[in-house]
């Protein structure tokens, strides 16, 4: 027998849901654009511009459908240049967005404008812009939402800077990053407000470098075949480039759910 469908104030109350701000910390900035000045130039068909030099490619397009069940399907379309790394994944990224934004999840994003910031030595900024209030979950103030509810600036400790510095490799650029605005309330090791945030910061990496360990036990121990099987269901392009602590989580539980089951 069919499922029947929502009542239409059953369905506005979980439209409701889904439009919802997400948690901050669950936010991610990219720097999409850099400013050079005294340089133009004119990018003709399957061609892009790079640092003044012009790049023949072509591109890659994603479609992907999201359906959540009693409210009906929706699709979105991705597209990336080819020869960029992870492109089909960065695409397909997109066309779920895209999807999901359909049901309103997500949909509020959009509304972000273009925000200048400085960038340090590698081209990530110094500071994470400021969020503004329409932009926050229910419940939650600008102070809890920018890290600023008691955080003082302090003396730091330039030992415990290059400790965590050190754990970029470990954990890859996404989750370092990730650790380092939850944890550290920056977007620069070396501009974590005090020595007691810094040492929060580190007992946070040191979590998700504990993960990742627990990952390549779990890795060795499913074999190649799984394991690659398993991270492809969750499109996951590169181990070493986890996009979240949510997605490290996740892999984990479901090589240990595997584990289990050969051992029963």
């Amino acid at each position: 027998m069919p499922a029947t469908k929502f009542t239409e104030a059953e369905r506005e109350k979980i439209f409701a849901r889904l439009e919802a701000p997400f948690d901050p910390a669950l936010i991610k900035w990219r720097v999409m654009r850099t400013f050079d000045y005294g340089r133009s130039g004119v990018v003709p068909s399957l061609c892009r511009m790079e640092r003044g030099k012009s790049i023949v490619t072509s591109k890659v397009l994603v479609a992907t459908a999201v359906t959540i069940t009693r409210m009906g399907s929706h699709t979105g379309t991705g597209e990336e240049w080819a020869d960029r790394e992870n492109a089909v994944t960065a695409a397909d990224a997109q066309a779920f967005k895209r999807a999901c934004s359909c049901f309103g999840l997500g949909r509020y994003l959009y509304r972000f404008g273009e925000t200048r910031v400085r960038l340090n030595g590698r081209g990530e900024p110094l500071a994470i812009p400021t969020l503004p209030e329409w932009a926050l979950p229910p419940g939650m103030t600008m102070a809890q939402a920018n890290g600023l509810a008691g955080d003082t600036r302090g003396p730091v400790d330039q030992r415990l800077t290059a400790e965590i510095e050190g754990f970029r490799r470990t954990l890859g650029e996404p989750i370092y990053g990730e650790v380092l605005r939850r944890a550290g309330h920056s977007a620069d090791a070396r501009t974590i407000p005090n020595a007691e945030r810094q040492k929060q910061t580190i007992e946070k990496m040191q979590a998700a470098a504990r993960g990742f360990e627990r990952l390549r036990l779990l890795a060795e121990m499913a074999g190649d075949a799984q394991f690659f099987a398993v991270t492809e269901r969750f499109k996951i392009a590169s181990v070493t480039e986890l996009p979240s602590l949510a997605a490290l989580k996740q892999l984990v539980e479901e090589l240990e759910s595997a584990a289990s089951e050969q051992v029963a």
